[in-house]
């Protein structure tokens, strides 16, 4: 017997009630269950009974108060995972995305094939951005398939992101691996077919042998992360490594019908050229177009989004061309970044160690000098290690003079550069971050005479003897900051160059319970260190254990010592709010990265504080912080956001600095700045990082987002949550429903907690998933913030949120069961005596289905959709007069003024109920209209292509249910207790 039900029907089957969908056969219904996700759908074949469904009326005996109709749509439409709208994916996202992260999203759609730069500011949320594009591509079905390109440090958050955020489900592919994976492969299968969604370690698949079968497979999706290390500048000498990223890319690229999104913050890395040759990946023809002339400029704002935070801390505003604020977003960024500036003095041991370690390297660059350009490589590098080991701690300095230098084992002068330069410098664009924090080495093959390794062991032992703040006088000046930055409820990050030193700082700050050892920060302080030594995961639980042991006492504050193995990717926000640079990084740009993992979007501090420790009188410190990291400082100042140094000139500056400093010794630096040599690279590096800045200043003027307007974007914004709610809705809805379920409630303010032990048993345990078991089992607070971005254990008061989701299944579930036990704090019927009506008015919630037909290069697809309206009408159904949208809006704020009769009002519900059919009709042209405005406004986002509209339709299915009927009847004409009806 063949199945006759048609997508979007009501059939029950199995005990409960389901949707068919449009996959459905003759022979096999396709099914997802009634308010269920899509991970809950089942396939049922002819021989299971399966019966045509109505959704069951609402019961005139199970009246609510003046709360259940509001409680109840909202419930309703948290629910909603197949939203209806032009943009299938946002109803069943865990994050509810800000106003100015739609931009690109709608830029998207509107390309047939999406190629597009994302180069918004530090700490926007470019992962979100371009979360929503996929996420969107893959629901529509225009793209089958999603590969992420990134550092190998980053695979695990981007996949925690896209799991927990966007519901996408992807395999790690690094070299740790890849192993694995190709076991489980069947012969000849390639394991981009077997996994449709991976990340994948860029310096990992970027070697030959593995790019080959990446590209012939690829996704046809693909994210790259910090675009920008995947190209280099035409007039410099490109690393084997960036060329090996660079042919990955162009590859990539070369599929005209692949989908690519670039992102990265610094798409010009000083050089218009690099920026270019970034443009030539998104669209050939970006490469070569005059960016001068309109139509240069039109093309490129069709691909490219670059915004700083001043651009979107306040967004769909009047200033930004609308009729008025009332869809203003603000977001709370970080006003401003406290700069403070600390020096410190060598103690007499110290400064001893450190002029006798330069005449060492002094003479041993001398003397390999006259022995060829290998050798006087090979010591140049190591000159630089010793100096910068003991510049950073007396740990790292004894590490360094007992370990042979890396480029000890060259064969040329090249080779010695290739890997002496990654360790000992701050290339922005350096291939990787893994690695590079450990302590390099002194030791050359040439030192190996006994007296050498003497004179080596000698100074190391000597540094170990400095260790502790009586004679490490950069450590007690360290101390004396974080108490500073403690006393005034701040929770900082330590950052230094080396392994070893922040094992030591560590050591030194942390208190030891077992060893009877208090720390000289309190008590309550906890001190970790992260390095480079621990995997990504590991870093990311360490951090988890941190913030943890702190725990929530408000008199408690946590420390975190950190290489710059955390300066990327990884998002501190929630957690730290100050960062101390105990290490001066030898290019600015890494300092901008360090202050960027706590000063972005989420940070709840106004203002984060930065302070920079530095050597008065060790020879280096104070030339990088003059010459280098205030100059980057003041051009962030003026600009807004970072220009990047470029790697060549910020290292002419720190070769003139070192060479002065062993050639003369640390006495009369002052006579550095007059130097020939470094008069012509500080000029040199002020010419061309001014050049930078002013076509950064120019770019972002003339480039600006303007092929997306603001109105266009409110448009969709208020279409949104129309459909799906808002802020203030959820609000409501969390604090009613909590509090009619017997939660304790504390704040009267927007923010406010809940404690949840006398909430029912099945809640608790909905709510245990999403909090943790030990903060239901405890019964500790439950923090609710209006600020979507929140920390583990907190809820945002956002549709999205696993709490808000789990509390409005449990009030839809309670409501729909009038046998649930326990309270109910949503029901289907009500009836409200109220001053806010002057004529008996009665307001339905009525739910619609919606059979979609979306085209796509792929085919069409078939899909069902659910949307909720209230509709209001005055007196009897079949006289309706019937009531404008925000008149049936605003009933769900209206008030009881009086009590009642409650036998009345079962009189009057059950009345009104076996009169509804006389609003069928009118309900199915609601209907029919609400298809024909959801089909607009498919079109309209898509407006820039007609491929991508041919075919679309949306249609009502028939019949709508209704879920609740609520009779408002006014004051003056209530009838009192005992009347007839």
């Amino acid at each position: 017997m063949a199945f006759t039900f048609s997508a979007g029907s009501l059939v029950k089957a199995r005990g409960r009630e389901w949707v068919v969908l449009p996959e459905s056969e003759p022979d096999l219904l396709v099914l997802r269950p009634l308010g269920g996700s899509d991970d809950d759908i089942a396939a049922v074949f002819p021989f299971e009974p399966v019966d045509e469904a109505r959704f069951a009326p609402p019961e005139p005996t199970d009246l609510g108060d003046q709360r259940a109709a509001g409680l109840l749509r909202t419930a309703l439409r948290v629910g909603f995972r197949s939203g209806a709208g032009p943009f299938r994916s946002l109803a069943g996202i865990a994050v509810e995305p800000r106003a100015y992260q739609l931009v690109p999203l709608l830029m998207a759609l509107r390309q047939k094939t999406v190629r597009m730069l994302i180069s918004d500011d530090v700490g926007i949320g470019k992962t979100v951005e371009a979360g929503l594009i996929a996420s969107e591509l893959l629901a529509q079905g225009e793209a089958t398939g999603l590969a992420v390109l990134c550092s190998p440090a980053l695979a695990e958050q981007w996949q925690q992101e896209l799991r927990s955020k966007f519901g996408i489900d992807a395999e790690l592919v690094l070299a740790s691996t890849v192993s694995r994976l190709e076991r489980g492969l069947d012969l000849g299968q390639s394991l981009f077919d077997k996994h449709p969604n991976v990340i994948v370690s860029t310096d990992f698949i970027k070697s030959p042998r593995h790019r080959d079968d990446f590209v012939r497979h690829c996704p046809d999706l693909v994210i790259v992360d910090e675009a920008h290390t995947c190209v280099t500048a035409d007039d410099t000498s490109a690393s084997a490594q960036s060329q090996l990223r660079h042919e990955l890319l162009r590859r990539v690229a070369e599929d005209a019908d692949r989908h690519l999104l670039l992102v990265t913050a610094t798409p010009h890395s000083g050089k218009e050229s690099a920026f270019r040759n970034l443009l030539g990946l998104v669209k050939p023809e970006l490469a070569q177009v005059n960016l001068e002339s309109e139509a240069g400029r039109k093309l490129l704002a069709q691909h490219f989004v670059a915004r700083k935070r001043a651009d979107v801390r306040q967004y769909l505003t009047k200033e930004d061309g609308l009729a008025d604020d009332s869809l203003a977003e603000r977001t709370a960024f970080p006003s401003d970044r406290y700069f403070k500036d600390e020096t410190y003095k060598l103690s007499p041991e110290y400064r001893a160690l450190l002029d006798d370690a330069i005449a060492y390297a002094s003479e041993r660059v001398e003397e390999a000098g006259g022995q060829g350009k290998r050798e006087a490589r090979i010591a140049w590098w190591s000159a630089i290690a010793l100096l910068r080991s003991l510049v950073s701690s007396p740990r790292a300095a004894a590490q360094t003079l007992t370990t042979r230098s890396a480029a000890a084992i060259a064969a040329s002068a090249e080779e010695a550069d290739k890997l002496g330069a990654p360790l000992n410098s701050d290339a922005a664009d350096s291939d990787a971050m893994e690695g590079m924090d450990v302590a390099p080495g002194a030791e050359t093959d040439e030192a190996s005479a006994k007296s050498r390794l003497a004179e080596l062991a000698e100074l190391a032992e000597r540094a170990t003897q400095l260790e502790g703040p009586e004679k490490d006088l950069k450590l007690k000046a360290l101390i004396k900051q974080l108490k500073a930055l403690l006393a005034d409820g701040y929770n900082p990050i330590v950052f230094c160059r080396y392994i070893p030193t922040a094992k030591y700082l560590a050591e030194q700050l942390a208190n030891a319970p077992e060893r009877k050892k208090r720390g000289p920060l309190g008590a309550k302080t906890v001190v970790k260190a992260v390095t480079g030594e621990l995997s990504p995961q590991q870093r990311i639980e360490r951090i988890e254990e941190l913030a943890t042991e702190a725990g929530e006492d408000a008199a408690a504050r946590r420390v975190l010592i950190a290489t710059d193995c955390l300066s990327e990717g990884v998002n501190l926000q929630h957690y730290f709010d100050a960062v101390v640079h105990y290490d001066l990084a030898w290019n600015p740009t890494r300092h901008d990265q360090r202050e960027g993992r706590v000063d972005r979007y989420g940070q709840r501090r106004d203002e984060v504080r930065v302070i920079t420790l530095y050597g008065d009188d060790n020879g280096i410190d104070g030339k990088v912080l003059e010459v280098l990291i205030k100059k980057h400082r003041q051009i962030k100042k003026d600009l807004g956001i970072s220009v990047s140094v470029p790697d060549e000139l910020s290292t002419g500056v720190t070769d003139a600095i070192v060479e002065w400093l062993l050639m003369r010794g640390r006495e009369n630096q002052d006579a550095l700045f007059s130097a020939d040599a470094f008069k012509v690279s500080k000029e040199k590096l002020e010419n061309d990082w001014n050049s930078a800045a002013e076509r950064e200043r120019t770019s972002r003027s003339r480039f600006a987002q303007r092929s997306i307007h603001p109105e266009e974007v409110a448009r969709e914004v208020a279409s949104i949550r129309e459909a799906l709610g808002g802020a203030g809705e959820i609000r409501t809805f969390v604090r009613e429903s909590l509090g009619a379920l017997g939660a304790v409630l504390r704040g009267e303010g927007e923010d406010f907690t809940a404690q949840v032990g006398g909430t029912p048993a099945g809640l608790r345990d909905a709510l245990a998933s999403a909090v943790g078991a030990e903060v239901i089992e405890k019964d500790r607070a439950i923090p609710f913030r209006t600020d979507p971005a929140v920390a583990r254990g907190e809820a945002a008061l956002v549709r999205t949120d696993p709490v808000v989701g789990a509390l409005a299944s449990h009030v839809l579930n309670a409501a729909l069961d009038t046998q649930a036990e326990g309270a109910r704090p949503a029901r289907r019927c009500g009836v409200i005596t109220t001053d806010a009506v002057s004529t008996r008015t009665t307001l339905l919630l009525v739910r619609y289905r919606f059979h979609l037909t979306l085209p796509s290069r792929h085919g069409e697809r078939q899909l069902v959709a659910e949307d909720a309206r209230l509709l209001a009408f005055e007196g009897a159904p079949r006289n309706a007069v019937w009531l404008p949208q925000e008149r049936a809006a605003d009933l769900l704020d209206a008030t009881a003024s009086e009590n009642t009769d409650p036998h009345f009002g079962e009189r009057t519900m059950t009345r009104i109920l076996g009169q509804l059919t006389d609003v069928e009709e009118h309900l199915r042209a609601y209907g029919e209209e609400l298809a024909a405005e959801l089909d607009a406004a498919h079109r309209r986002v898509r407006a820039a292509s007609g491929e991508i509209v041919r075919g679309l339709s949306v249609t009502a299915q028939k019949e709508a249910d209704i879920l609740g009927a609520y009779v408002y009847l006014p004051a003056t004409t209530s009838v009192p207790a005992g009347a007839s009806a």
